[in-house]
């Protein structure tokens, strides 16, 4: 028997069904660039997903496969980076989310959010384990390709923008910008740039502020401190429609708290 996941705190606040997530799956995948299920099954399953059903939907995701597959790989790096409490549950949960998007790759080589989950996968448990870790391991060149490749594919994919500006980001902060461009790539201008295309790309979100705001802090330090928390007050003030905004508003609530 499958170990239950630790609770959404959001789950059974949210009612979503198949007929109005269709209303309003434009405005919640903005981000994503995940177009609209034509499978009914598949569709269901994103209903639980954001009505915070994480592990039911990316068990229906996986049992389903195909396009399913990005499903699992959402709501399992979602519910590893924002609500399971264990560490080490938690990064394997994003290994495994990680691995199943090279397996999606393989079969669909041209579906952007293959390559977008396995950067951001990599990516969190980058963090997980420490930037620094991950980069003498080569994981950066691993977690950049991907990403570049999302964009390519998706070039309005504004998380994947996000995700590849956090990549310079935290490069850069770690290791400096000299070591981070000549060993890593990271550069602090393409990083910039491309949170300013996240911002063209998807402005209200509270994913995209929040993240911007880190991003921020990180390459330009105290002189971004202004800019930064009213970044994160908007992602604040945004009124969530699903269970994954209702996380990233209750971050950037708890960050400007802190």
């Amino acid at each position: 028997m499958t170990t239950p996941w630790t609770p959404c705190p959001h789950a059974g606040t949210l009612h979503f069904d198949a007929t109005s997530l269709r209303g309003q799956w434009s405005r919640l995948h903005r981000g994503d660039a995940e177009p609209l299920p034509t499978d009914a099954a598949l569709l269901e399953g994103w209903v639980l997903f954001h009505n915070g059903e994480f592990q039911r939907a990316a068990e229906t995701g996986q049992r389903l496969g195909g396009p399913g597959l990005t499903l699992a790989n959402k709501a399992t790096c979602i519910h590893a980076s924002y609500v399971e409490p264990s560490e080490t549950l938690r990064l394997q949960r994003l290994q495994a989310a990680a691995t199943c998007a090279q397996g999606q790759q393989n079969s669909d080589p041209h579906n952007p959010n293959a390559w977008y989950w396995q950067g951001y996968a990599m990516g969190r448990y980058s963090q997980g384990i420490s930037v620094a870790k991950a980069l003498a391991r080569g994981l950066g060149h691993q977690v950049r390709g991907a990403l570049e490749r999302a964009i390519a594919l998706a070039p309005e994919h504004a998380d994947a923008h996000l995700a590849l500006a956090n990549y310079h980001a935290e490069v850069i902060h770690k290791v400096g910008e000299l070591i981070g461009g000549m060993t890593h790539g990271a550069r602090k201008d393409a990083g910039l740039a491309l949170y300013q295309s996240a911002m063209a790309l998807n402005p209200d979100s509270a994913i995209t502020l929040a993240e911007c705001a880190n991003g921020l802090m990180m390459l330009e330090g105290e002189r971004a401190l202004d800019q930064a928390t009213a970044l994160l007050q908007r992602a604040a003030d945004v009124e969530p429609l699903d269970a994954m905004e209702h996380l990233y508003v209750d971050s950037a609530r708890m960050a400007l708290q802190g």
